[in-house]
């Protein structure tokens, strides 16, 4: 028999399984052809597993029973103030069957749809199925856990869902296309990524599980300090994680790419996103498609941006509370080297094995060159051995360098120590040929040798600091450099200090090799409190003396008083210059302070109107006075650089 009806109903609170809605309002009243037609309105819904508060809820549609007695529902569904914008203008379908204990319910959104089956008498567990679902519409479910925010793409997936009081447990197949996502402290995040896999996630009152196998293709993925730019080709993908009041511990992290990277090891981080913890367990690289795909970012970190990588490594490495615990690494072959030309090595070979605590096995790292600040070394092979927590040597190290040798009697590193002593060492240079280190450094070449040894080196934070000296026997004379000290030795702006002391030059070698002009004669002097940032001058005291007389050409003159900003005293003439071809003099004395990029002038003597650098003796009569007291550094090193290359200075 037909049934007409017309129902109203309104509460203040309506609690299902799962489901709390307020301000509630439903009407059923007769529709077309024997159908009921529904309205129900929720000022607010929560579904606290879900992670949705507060939301609006407007339902419209068509009641009907079908022919087997099924209860079959039509209408839209529009929400407000879901995550991610899900089911605001959606069709359903509903179909609740008494007989079979089932209902099932379907949606659909533009391409998206979902269609949800549960037991009647357990709506707690569900067995979902989504198609072209927005991945933004799991926000919600995501927030229960993690405060990180999705970012685009769209998943395909079968799930079984259980519904608890204090949070939900999933399981199933899923597809990914294009998604992305973020956490607040960055150190979580991807970026279009697509594939598929098998997922688990528990989640308890704001504690969550989950178990992760995929096979991911394309897209950017970081995770804590490795950051992935995946290939096209699935790339394997397994972790256990489990988060906890914000901390982060993927206690399982699995990677297999199989022309890059093997990795199998465990990561944790704080609630701040830091990292806590790592264990590599097994790290097996081919080079340089490894390093181009997972390992630029991390060793761009750590201070060494643009690495050029050849060959294989293995490995493995522990850090924890943000010290380095181990590491053991061995390859047969690999080529390295950066893009400044600061550091580079080819075929090295063999390996090393270091632990903070208890003795490891004895092994041999060597190489067939080795490049340090576009110095080459040659070939040379190390014993190692830790004991303790240092790394040493455990036997003297000779290493051909600039056809000379530099030999390291001791050597030992200490990688754990945070902020004290790092690394000390004793090492001594001989014969190294100062034409070829002037020609690595791209100075003029001149002749002559480098030698000293360093009884003490110690690296302190990151400072490296040498005991000893260093003496190089050039121009006939000797440049000694002591108090040496560097910091950042690898960074960006390496910091460079040291006195240098000059011993009895030949000037007339020195000046014939910089093209200077000839001067003949002896010089002495001092660089005191030098300064290199970058390897540019910001600081020094220099003081220049040739106090044994000698002679000087007339370009040398011409050179030397316009470096030195001054002119020619004492009536002699221009005409009358030409004239000359050498001069004699008594004395030649230049002093810079250099200080805030000016250098503060001064000479033999000074005067109201100047200083004196160059004091004549004989006929005629030489004098040349400076009158600039500070000049701009910039201004002087041009100077210098066209009295050496053989070009008229200009006093701008």
């Amino acid at each position: 028999m037909p049934v007409w009806a017309d129902v109203a109903i309104g509460a203040k609170t309506v609690e299902l399984p799962g489901v709390r809605l307020q301000d509630v309002k439903a009407r059923i009243s007769n529709g077309d052809s024997g159908t009921l037609s529904l309205a129900l309105h929720a000022a607010k819904a929560d579904l606290p597993a879900l992670g949705w508060k507060h939301a609006g809820v407007a339902l419209l549609g068509t009641l009907q029973r079908d022919e087997q007695l099924r209860w079959q529902f039509d209408g839209r569904l529009q929400m407000t103030g879901t995550p991610g914008a899900a089911l605001t203008d959606a069709s359903v379908h509903m179909l609740v069957d008494e007989a079979a204990n089932n209902l099932e319910v379907d949606f659909g959104q533009g391409k998206a749809i979902a269609n949800a089956a549960m037991p009647m008498d357990q709506p707690s567990h569900v067995q979902i199925t989504l198609k072209h679902l927005p991945a933004g519409w799991l926000q919600g479910l995501l927030s229960t856990v993690w405060a990180g925010q999705v970012k685009g793409g769209q998943l395909d997936a079968e799930l079984a869902l259980d519904v608890h009081d204090t949070g939900v447990q999933t399981s199933g197949q899923f597809n990914l296309d294009g998604v992305g996502f973020d956490s607040p402290a960055g150190t979580l995040a991807g970026q279009s990524l697509s594939g598929g896999g098998r997922l688990g996630l528990l989640t308890d009152q704001g504690t969550a599980s989950m178990e992760l196998d995929a096979s991911l293709r394309g897209g950017q993925l970081l995770v804590g300090p490795l950051y992935a730019r995946l290939p096209a080709h699935p790339v394997q993908l397994g972790l256990d994680a489990s988060v906890r009041n914000g901390a982060i511990a993927l206690t399982r992290l699995h990677v297999a790419d199989p022309d890059a990277l093997q990795l199998d090891g465990s990561l944790g981080f704080d609630a701040k996103g830091s990292l806590q913890a790592l264990q590599l367990d097994r790290l097996d690289a081919r080079f340089p498609t490894a390093y181009q795909r997972y390992g630029q970012a991390w060793l761009s970190s750590l201070g060494l941006p643009e690495l050029r990588l050849s060959g294989q490594l293995s490995g493995g490495a522990t850090l924890q509370s943000g010290g380095w615990r181990s590491f053991a690494f061995r390859t047969d072959g690999l080529d390295i080297a950066d893009a400044a030309g600061n550091f580079g090595v080819s075929q090295l070979r063999g390996g090393l094995d270091w632990a903070a605590q208890g003795d490891r096995p004895a092994t041999t790292l060597g190489w067939r060159s080795l490049q340090l600040y576009r110095m080459e070394n040659g070939a040379a092979q190390g014993h190692w051995q830790s004991r303790a927590g240092e790394l040493a040597l455990q036997r003297a190290l000779d290493i051909p360098v600039l056809k000379g040798h530099l030999r390291l009697g001791e050597l030992g590193w200490r990688p754990a120590a945070a902020s004290g002593q790092r690394l000390a060492l004793s090492l001594a240079l001989t014969d190294i040929d100062m034409a070829a280190f002037s020609r690595a450094m791209g100075w003029p070449e001149f002749p002559g040798t480098l030698g000293g040894a360093i009884p003490a080196l110690r690296w302190i934070g990151d400072r490296i600091e040498l005991q000893g000296g260093l003496s190089v026997n050039v121009f006939d004379g000797f440049v000694d450099i002591t108090r040496l000290s560097l910091q950042q030795p690898f960074g960006d702006t390496p910091v460079l200090a040291g006195d240098i002391q000059l011993r009895q030059l030949d000037l007339g070698a020195m000046t014939s090799v910089f093209d200077f002009g000839n001067i003949t004669g002896r010089m002495d002097g001092s660089i005191d409190g030098l300064r290199l940032v970058g390897w540019n001058p910001v600081a020094f005291n220099a003081s220049l003396l040739a106090a044994g007389g000698g002679r000087i050409s007339q370009r040398a003159v011409n050179n030397l008083t316009s470096v030195g900003g001054g002119g020619i005293a004492g009536g002699l003439q221009g005409a009358v210059l030409k004239l000359f071809k050498t001069f004699g003099y008594k004395r030649i004395g230049l002093n810079c302070v250099l200080q805030a990029d000016v250098c503060q002038m001064s000479g033999l003597d000074n005067t109201a109107d100047g200083y004196t650098i160059l004091a004549g003796s004989g006929l005629p009569r030489l004098q040349i006075v400076g009158h600039q007291n500070r000049v701009d550094w910039p201004t002087l090193v041009r100077r210098l650089k066209e009295a050496t290359e053989g070009a008229a200075p200009v006093i701008r």
